[in-house]
């Protein structure tokens, strides 16, 4: 990811992967207005990985981010289940998804995703993924390009340095705070909402995962998918970075002409007025997605 978000919770704060939103804003716990048609446990890879159906069309695969579950994407989820089928999906030990004897990483996630497309019989899916849930994306089209059709990912970072040094420092000294976050997240309506989750070995798992140095730039460059990034005005990513993401993408390299016909396939999105905290908070996401997912470009 920029794979993040700051938990200020009674003086403690400490990123980690989008704690914030469950726990400051109570819209991101509420539930999609569009109601699930079907959800299911999908047993991939030791997983039994919990999976809900929003609306109908073409499919698309949203990933969260860490901590939290489907919910923080708030009404994004019902602008895109208008036209889509929404396929909202819970992570390694997040949500409903029950943890398993396995550290979390990026690449086992990516798998999972991969194994979830296939065992749903899709063939190939389009995939956004938000934070932690982007790095996810990121890696499931890098690992199993077949497996996607276009790629969204929100505040996310191809190389750990992407992200301000503050952000990586917290990440470090997440495993020390880690039971006491876990005690406010289990009275706040995200720990009501999911019980059965060990916050604090998920805090553990996260900070040693985001602590994890890793550069993918070589393999973004590769990505033949149609691929769309959207950061905030104010991400938790350094603005060189996403500038040298979108060019890792093939954009930017020169003028698109008078008729845009010499632009790449990859789109870059800003959200005004946004933190990579509160970015989902509005359907500008999903408005900004939208075109893309259906564009034949």
């Amino acid at each position: 990811m920029q794979r993040r978000a700051f938990l200020a919770c009674a003086g403690v704060a400490i990123s980690g992967a989008a704690i914030v939103p469950a726990l400051a804003r109570p819209q991101e716990v509420m539930e999609s207005t569009v109601p699930k048609t079907k959800s299911g446990l999908a047993p991939v890879n030791g997983l039994q990985m919990y999976y809900e159906v929003h609306g109908q069309g073409e499919p698309l695969i949203l990933l969260h981010g860490g901590v939290t579950a489907s919910e923080v994407f708030g009404p994004n989820l019902s602008e895109l289940a208008k036209s889509r089928q929404v396929i909202a999906v819970h992570l390694q030990g997040h949500g409903r998804t029950k943890d398993i004897d396995r550290p979390l990483r990026f690449e086992f996630m990516a798998d999972d995703i991969a194994a979830l497309i296939a065992h749903l019989k899709l063939g190939q899916a389009d995939v956004m993924g938000y934070s932690l849930g982007g790095g996810v994306a990121l890696q499931t089209v890098i690992r199993h390009p077949a497996s996607v059709r276009r790629l969204i990912v929100i505040s996310a970072a191809m190389t750990q340095e992407g992200s301000y040094p503050e952000v990586n420092a917290a990440f470090e000294q997440m495993g020390s705070h880690a039971a006491q976050i876990a005690q406010k997240i289990k009275g706040s309506p995200l720990g009501q909402r999911y019980p059965e989750v060990n916050w604090e070995t998920l805090l553990r798992k996260i900070g040693e995962m985001e602590s994890q140095s890793f550069d993918w730039s070589a393999q973004v460059k590769q990505i033949k998918s149609p691929a769309e990034l959207i950061f905030a005005d104010a991400d938790s990513i350094c603005p060189g970075h996403i500038a040298a993401f979108y060019e890792a993408l093939g954009a930017g390299k020169r003028d698109a002409g008078l008729d845009g016909s010499l632009r790449s396939m990859a789109r870059l999105g800003i959200v005004p007025g946004a933190t990579h905290y509160n970015i989902l908070s509005t359907t500008m996401v999903a408005e900004m997605a939208l075109p893309f997912l259906s564009s034949t470009v």
